[in-house]
């Protein structure tokens, strides 16, 4: 510690290579620093900050404090030279510098703080005009000071490099790629620039309009599972802007384009309002009172005539955890059924159930601020910087200040670009790549042995194994040089703190369950799970509940915390709490209902925000099915190609006009808040829940959502300590927290494996190919993945100006391919696969290899999931995503088509 004096007053010790800003801000002095964010580095180019220390003048935000320093902010020397400078600034500012309100504008605060209206300096403002090409960014040149804030935001936290200061002296001015317009440049639309640009030379539409913001609400991010805490501002019962909240643990004051930006959805003209219900085969408006009376009809005709096993419901990834809570409480006690599942089904579910078969648990191992310490990453078929782009982002930084990269993926990646060893293998050879690794652990001693002996089993059985797995073996199998295999191996082997992040390049396989043992294998032989300093594995988790909906039970066979509705003595203490029993026998699957439907043994569905015809795998497969269901109920925000399928559609709140939490995918339970109100007459997903079991007879307790949790807490002991009231004083809590008093696990396991034996369980699982496989008739392989600027089934972002940053879907194709077929760059081309067809356009990149494509599954109009295949993970039902047999072939323009 470092001890200083401050404007004469009692010394105060302050940490090692503190600076002056930050120990006289610390004690509660204001001095302003227009080029200074605490997120990034110092620039000291503003010299607003200047203060008298070390017995001279000089800039406090550079300068670090000393034992024995004395500070004066008040020395009127250095606060006219700050004055002076200012001036300076201002002399090359246009008047309407000063007119944005004060809250939204450091240089307006600032000159507040030194009581400045004007300049003494002979003003030669300047003209060189307006940016607004990019819909988000936002740029006035003649308001840019070249602080260099919105540079080092670019490259320090986003990663991105897209910015530069460009010209020369009183012309220099921020710029973007070469220079062009900034909707062409490399801008991955984070809104970091804006956030922190101080005079309002960047910003965004909603902050144009300088009319007052009337409330601002904090909630979390509706769009993938990172779970980043947001601001939004609202005007006029409209959002003005979203902007990332400056201290929340995740995201650290980041966000992305979606979670930014796109929230035009939530008045979209085609909102649903009111409730649907198909009168003579067409789908009318109509009052809740009649469509809840036609749901409580056509149910009771259902059970009277098939009984309970006739019902299944599918809950939503999207919904808060006491919807999901909500929505399977209601499958169970109101439908009598145990057939109630989530989106996991085809995400996911291989984690729960491969970490839970090697650790005890169905999540996680460890927080994502772990990353921060880890000398090496292993990323495995993961894309964050487009999927979960604030933890991509994460990665690069670390990257940056030299922690050693592996990526093992398909496809070169931006963050594959970056690393150190790109292990770019075959689609579906994800076990035998880890295998190889781990081969090469074993062999050459990189292993944590005093691990292995306390807290581990199964090695003799591994190593028996894994005999057959030596890089030049496996070489041929994952077609990548056994070189790279043993390079990135003996980076892993050789780090001291490893860390693992994967995604559904792992799980969306027919042996998913597998890949996810085979990658824990790796983890649990550096013995960098359950130690002290350990940087874990972490599964990025694709939709915001995604872990939400499962930890809260919305699953066919487990019960709220991931206990087993076979067990008999969970079942009563369930059935005890709710007053209704607990159906004894597991339900059905996602897969299998549509099997059931299609047989005549399911009746009824019943689906919580899920475009199942867009995003699950055999499209033509999930059509039939529903089109085979006596009776069909969606909650939707939107008429998805689902809800066209439906007897009864109700309209339903969005994440940004809802109470709850989500648990993002490092096991954190977050508040959600609303900031709007829905429109019409739509409401929760909570509310309506409860207006279809009243129809029904059924009482499910639970008035509001905060009760729901506190049920949920007293059943679940892996939530016992977690409620609303505690979120809201204390912030956000990893599970488990078995008790109100204790702090919650980010790291899990230090105290033991949640395993029956009470050790980390190695697997000796062999390599199997995938489900699907080319062939003469089908020789290319389709993977399918997410792109940056759209989401999901795109229901929402397709409703914003994200649509102009990304109008369509392609079929990435690489050149080689391309040539040989015929194809240039947005020319047509028709997929064939063994299960549908779908028209794309083509777009050359040498990000696919030769004989791989891709495709993401955003824009309803091309049927990627008309695709995928029927192939499932032997474990959990998950579809196999990732690896499909397609054949390529001109054809006429989609357009055209239609």
């Amino acid at each position: 510690m470092t001890r200083v004096w401050i404007d004469g007053a009692a010394a105060v010790e302050v940490p090692d290579g503190s600076t002056v800003l930050e120990t006289v801000r610390a004690s509660g002095i204001e001095v302003p620093a227009l080029c200074r964010d605490e997120r990034l580095t110092p620039q000291g180019s503003c010299r607003v900050c200047l203060v008298r220390a070390a017995g001279g003048i000089v800039a406090a935000c550079t300068t670090p404090v000393s034992d024995g320093m004395r500070i004066d902010t008040r020395a009127p020397e250095s606060r006219d030279a700050a004055r002076a400078a200012l001036e300076l600034i201002l002399s090359e500012l246009p008047p309407r510098s000063l007119e944005v309100p004060a809250e939204r504008s450091e240089l307006v605060r600032t000159c507040l703080h030194f009581g400045i209206t004007g300049t003494t300096f002979p003003p030669t403002p300047h003209e060189r005009g307006l940016d607004h090409s990019h819909p988000y960014v936002k740029l006035d040149r003649d308001l840019c000071i070249a602080c260099g804030r919105c540079v080092a935001m670019c490259s320090e936290v986003q990663g991105t490099f897209a910015l530069e200061l460009a010209g020369r002296g009183f012309d220099t001015a921020v710029s973007a790629g070469d220079g062009g317009p900034w909707a062409e440049s490399p801008c991955v639309g984070c809104g970091g620039c804006v956030d922190t640009c101080p005079t309002g030379a960047l910003s965004e539409p909603g902050l144009l309009d300088h009319r007052p913001i009337s409330r601002t609400t904090t909630t979390t991010c509706g769009y993938c599972g990172v779970g980043c805490t947001l601001d939004v501002h609202v005007r006029d019962e409209g959002i003005a802007a979203v902007t990332p909240h400056r201290t929340a643990p995740v995201n650290r004051g980041h966000a992305c384009v979606k979670g930014r930006f796109a929230h035009g959805f939530t008045d979209a003209a085609d909102r649903l309002t009111e409730p649907l219900v198909r009168r003579h085969g067409r789908l009318e408006r109509a009052t809740w009172a009649e469509a809840l009376d036609l749901i409580s009809h056509r149910n009771a005709r259902i059970r009277e005539r098939h009984g309970p096993d006739a019902f299944a419901l599918i809950s939503s990834a999207r919904a808060t955890n006491e919807e999901n809570y909500l929505a399977q409480k209601f499958a169970r006690a109101a439908l009598g059924t145990n057939s109630v599942d989530n989106c996991s089904r085809l995400c996911h579910a291989p984690s729960a159930a491969g970490l839970t078969a090697a650790f005890g648990l169905a999540g996680g191992t460890n927080s994502l601020d772990d990353l921060d310490r880890a000398d090496c990453i292993l990323l495995a078929g993961a894309n964050p910087t487009e999927a979960h782009p604030v933890v991509g982002a994460r990665i690069k930084q670390r990257v940056l200040h030299g922690a050693r990269l592996v990526v093992v993926d398909p496809r070169r990646t931006e963050l594959a670009g970056l690393a150190d060893v790109h292990v770019r293998c075959k689609p579906g050879s994800n076990v035998a790549v880890f295998h190889a690794l781990a081969h090469v652990l074993l062999r050459e001693g990189l292993v944590d042995e005093e691990f292995l002996r306390e807290r581990a089993s199964g090695r003799a059985e591994l190593a028996a194994l894994l005999h057959d797995y030596a890089p030049d073996l496996v070489s041929a199998v994952c077609d990548v040089p056994a070189r790279e295999l043993l390079s990135a191996a003996r980076l892993f082997g050789h780090s001291r703190r490893p860390a693992i992040v994967y995604g559904l390049g792992v799980t969306e396989h027919a042996h998913g369950t597998d890949g996810v043992r085979a990658l824990a294998n790796l983890a649990i032989l550096r013995g960098s799970v359950g130690e002290p300093g350990c940087c874990g594995i972490l599964p990025l988790r694709g939709q915001n509940n995604v872990q939400g909906a499962s930890d809260m039970g919305a699953l066919p066979d487990l019960l709220p915390g991931y206990q087993a509705v076979a067990d008999p003595a969970v079942r009563d203490r369930t059935a005890r709490i709710w007053r209704h029993p607990v159906p004894a026998e597991p339900g059905r699957r996602i897969p299998q209902m549509f099997d059931a439907a299609i047989s005549g043994r399911l009746r009824a569905l019943h689906v919580i925000g899920e475009d199942i015809c867009q995003s699950d795998p055999d499209t033509a497969h999930v059509r039939e099915a529903l089109r085979s269901c006596e009776f069909v109920v969606c909650h939707d925000l939107f008429l998805s190609r689902t809800a066209q399928h439906a007897d009864v559609v109700l309209p339903a709140a969005s994440f940004l006009e809802k109470e709850g939490t989500f648990v993002n995918f490092d096991r954190r339970f977050q508040r959600v808040r609303p900031a709007l109100n829905p429109p019409g007459e739509a409401i929760d997903d909570f509310q309506i829940l409860h207006r279809i079991a009243g129809a029904l007879g059924t009482d499910l307790g639970c008035p509001t959502p905060s009760a729901a949790l506190d049920e949920c807490a007293s059943i679940a002991p892996l939530f016992a300590g977690v409620s609303h009231e505690r979120l809201d004083r204390e912030g956000p809590l990893h599970w488990p927290c078995r008790a109100p008093g204790e702090p919650g696990e980010p790291m899990l396991y230090l105290d033991g494996f949640a395993t029956r034996s009470g050790r980390a369980e190695l697997a000796a699982v062999p390599y199997r190919p995938p489900g699907d496989a080319t062939d003469d008739e089908y020789p290319m392989t389709l993977v399918t993945g997410r792109r940056l600027e759209h989401y999901n089934t795109g229901s929402m972002t397709r409703r914003t100006p994200d649509l102009r940053l990304l109008p369509e879907e392609t079929l990435d194709v690489h050149p080689e391919d391309a040539a040989r077929l015929g194809l240039s760059d947005g020319a047509a081309v028709r997929v064939t696969s063994r299960w549908g067809a779908a028209v794309l356009s083509a777009r050359t990149t040498r990000a696919v290899r030769p004989g791989e494509v891709f495709a993401a599954f955003h824009f309803p109009e091309a049927e990627i999931n008309a695709l995928t295949s029927s192939h499932t993970d032997d474990v959990t039902g998950c579809p196999e995503f990732k690896v499909t047999a397609v054949d390529l072939r001109p054809a006429a323009r989609p357009d055209q088509q239609r």
